[in-house]
């Protein structure tokens, strides 16, 4: 009976002026923590801060490298698969059964052989001795002028009236009168051959354009050349080659 009325006067307590009173001690010593709590933390952090200033915090670079992601569906233990075009269709040549035969194309004539070919066969236009020889690069005295100077033909001896020959067959291109060499006469002889033929008398035996043999008579042997009127009576012979004088000797062995 006696504990039961302790107990009743304990909440009767309790839930009158008791309440208040433990309420205020609860509050009191929430508020004396907090001061404590508070006065430790800005202790700590003033011990920390350096006497001279400021201090300087550096924050760690907290980035995470993230790891490559392999494409979805491909392996890396997987070898690479290299996918081949189709191989084209060949077809079989067509041939026909007895196919023609190639055609030799048939050469055509040459129609300009007989004016591009020299002629093989030569001879003296007259017989004698030679008087003066062909000089062009070394010089020869000329009687007439009394110097030394080129030569370029032969002085063949002959007697006035006697027949100049042609050296070979060709054509008479030109029948003219030097000025210094007297009555002349070319003959072409085709592959860029002529042969002049000058201290020949006035009157020639042929005309330009006609056709004359090997040994056909051109003229006489004249005195007409005043360029050469100091050598004896002879016949002066040039063989020009391409524009190009050369020795008559190449060709009259």
């Amino acid at each position: 009976m006696k504990n039961r009325s302790f107990l009743n006067k304990l909440g009767d307590f309790a839930m009158g002026k008791g309440f208040y009173i433990v309420l205020f001690l609860c509050v009191a010593t929430i508020g004396i923590s907090g001061y404590y709590l508070l006065r430790t933390v800005m202790g700590g952090t003033r011990s920390a801060q350096p006497a001279g200033g400021s201090a300087s915090v550096t924050i760690p670079d907290r980035s995470v490298v993230q790891p490559a992601v392999p494409s979805p569906g491909v392996k890396d233990d997987e070898p690479a698969v290299t996918v081949k075009p189709p191989a084209p269709e060949v077809k079989p040549s067509t041939q026909p059964d007895d196919p023609e035969p190639a055609k030799t194309p048939t050469p055509e004539p040459d129609t300009q052989s007989s004016s591009t070919t020299v002629s093989k066969v030569f001879t003296w236009p007259v017989q004698g001795a030679v008087l003066r020889d062909f000089s062009v690069e070394t010089l020869s005295l000329d009687p007439t002028l009394g110097d030394w100077r080129t030569h370029g033909g032969l002085d063949i001896a002959a007697d006035q009236g006697v027949n100049v020959l042609s050296i070979s067959a060709g054509t008479v291109d030109q029948v003219y009168k030097d000025g210094l060499m007297g009555t002349t006469v070319v003959v072409d002889h085709g592959g860029g051959l002529q042969s002049w033929y000058c201290n020949l008398d006035e009157d020639v035996a042929v005309e330009a354009g006609d056709s004359v043999e090997i040994g056909g008579v051109l003229g006489t042997v004249g005195s007409t050349a005043i360029a050469e009127v100091g050598v004896n009576s002879h016949i002066h012979l040039e063989t020009v080659l391409n524009g190009q004088a050369v020795d008559p000797r190449e060709y009259l062995k």
